[in-house]
């Protein structure tokens, strides 16, 4: 194999797919990348055996061929030649060899054959979706996916398309026991039978692909082959294997009766939330809100640094309670509403609370209170 590539192509490739990569494995082949040469481009390809990537770049190939090679050091290695052209060839026993200006690189590659295969996919299979619409989601969910890996079908958003009155829906949901997040937006063309029912996308493939939206909006491909989901933008496939498991009815967790309503304003109440959080501590990490009349008194407490209490003003009608969360749970949410006031709706101060700005119904949150 040889081919000859710009160091900004090269380089883009090789950065693309550090997160899919193993690390850790006890699969040596798990750390290499797939580069495969033909016609007028190279394929680079990275799997874990849970997620793949495949993205294709132009180069001037001058013969056919592909290896594996070490992910990490051929990104580190990219980085730092010269801005030229890079030229790459395999030489005996699956040695590559790198070129580039006056530099010279001979690193030790893997055979080709013992690469696991990444599933390969027809666009007849995909339906579109906007890469906006795909980013906000996850932005307004992701937060609250849980890190328990005991808790398998938590480990990921939950994604299904619902029939409503007003059309055809996406939801994206997200939960970790302490807090829970449901983002919506509108959905149109045929959903496919998985979309239906109801799929858990796992938690390093919705990372994945968050970064394929960050890349640009338009239009990307959304479907499912062989118990995977498969989303494509451009030259860049991604395929993620499904969580297997069942998520929990998040409906019967969305509180019916919070009737007692505040709206705050939310970049205020962000930055108080946010000094209040300075004393709080892995042993104490709430922060009280006592809301009276039209102002809410947020206050932390820690006997081992002191304490803190700020007065805002809100709009509120009720009788007067107390609440005390967890502050960086109240504070994910509070990041994501992105209007000027937010709604929080309450019932007593140890039911779930829920969040959700005053100007959006495509987003609702649930927290659940720590006790008083």
């Amino acid at each position: 194999m040889n081919f000859k590539i710009e160091k900004d192509t090269f380089l883009k490739a090789l950065q693309k797919v550090q997160g899919i990569v193993e690390k850790r494995t006890s699969m040596p082949i798990l750390s290499n990348i797939l580069i495969e040469a033909r016609g007028d481009a190279i394929e680079v390809v990275a799997t874990d055996l849970e997620v793949g990537l495949r993205g294709s770049y132009a180069a001037k190939v001058e013969q056919d061929g592909k290896i594996t090679v070490g992910a990490k050091k051929l990104y580190e290695i990219v980085k730092e030649l010269p801005n030229q052209e890079i030229s790459f060839s395999t030489k005996e026993n699956d040695w590559v060899e790198i070129t580039c200006g006056k530099v010279r690189f001979n690193i030790v590659g893997l055979p080709s054959d013992e690469f696991p295969a990444v599933a390969t996919v027809h666009g007849e299979q995909l339906l579109e979706l906007e890469a906006a619409l795909l980013r906000k989601m996850i932005e307004r969910t992701s937060y609250a996916i849980c890190n328990d890996e005991t808790k398998y079908n938590l480990n990921g958003i939950f994604t299904r398309v619902e029939q409503t009155e007003q059309g055809q829906v996406l939801k994206m949901v997200a939960t970790d026991g302490h807090r829970l997040s449901i983002a919506a937006g509108q959905f149109s063309g045929k959903a496919n039978p998985e979309l239906l029912k109801g799929v858990i996308l796992p938690k390093k493939g919705i990372y994945e692909i968050k970064k394929i939206t960050d890349e640009g909006d338009g239009l990307l491909q959304f479907g499912f082959v062989d118990s995977s989901a498969v989303v494509k933008k451009g030259d860049t496939t991604l395929v993620m294997r499904l969580v297997d498991g069942e998520f929990p009815d998040y409906t019967r967790v969305i509180p019916s009766a919070n009737d007692q309503i505040v709206k705050a304003p939310r970049e205020n109440l962000i930055h108080a939330v946010r000094r209040m959080a300075i004393l709080s501590s892995e042993k104490f990490k709430g922060i009280m809100l006592e809301i009276d009349g039209n102002g809410v008194k947020i206050s932390s407490s820690n006997p081992e640094l002191g304490d803190a209490m700020e007065e805002l003003d809100v709009e509120y009608a009720g009788a007067s309670f107390s609440v005390r969360f967890n502050a960086r749970y109240l504070l994910d949410v509070l990041m994501i509403c992105e209007s000027e006031k937010v709604l929080m709706k309450f019932k007593n101060e140890l039911s779930p609370s829920i969040v959700t700005p005053d100007s959006d119904d495509d987003l609702l949150a649930v927290i659940m209170p720590m006790r008083l």
